[in-house]
């Protein structure tokens, strides 16, 4: 847990900035704060129309009386996808993007799924049911 934490807090910062600066130092200082503005008003804005999509896919399936287990992954990716987009770093703009288009959104939704059977199935995740 304590490896997570470090890359979570200290590796991810410290790419993110280096990046800033790389980018910085090429194209400007200026336009790089521009671009980083621009990324986060397009992300938030493309997170925007797939959570709205997510949410019409969710409201069609309950309705049909389907188990919307798919679309309630969807929803966390693009939840995990706005968030990358809307905070600042050229990297985690990337990740983002990928999480909220749907095509790539797809094969990761595949594997986050494999993934979780697996954990479910080896007994690391339990899931616990009530009446």
């Amino acid at each position: 847990m304590f490896r997570i934490l470090v890359v979570l807090f200290i590796v991810i910062p410290a790419i993110e900035l280096w990046g800033l600066i790389s980018i910085g130092s090429v194209i400007g200082g200026w336009n790089t704060v521009a671009l980083v503005i621009l990324t986060g008003v397009v992300g938030a804005w493309l997170a925007k129309q797939q959570g709205i999509q997510v949410i019409r896919t969710l409201q069609f399936e309950l309705s049909r009386g389907q188990m919307p287990t798919e679309t309630l992954l969807d929803g966390a990716l693009v939840l995990t996808g706005g968030i990358l987009l809307i905070s600042p770093g050229f990297f985690s703009d990337v990740v983002g993007v990928i999480l909220l288009l749907p095509y790539t959104r797809l094969i990761i939704r595949h594997f986050l799924k494999k993934w979780l059977w697996t954990m479910i199935s080896t007994g690391k995740i339990q899931l616990l049911f009530r009446r």
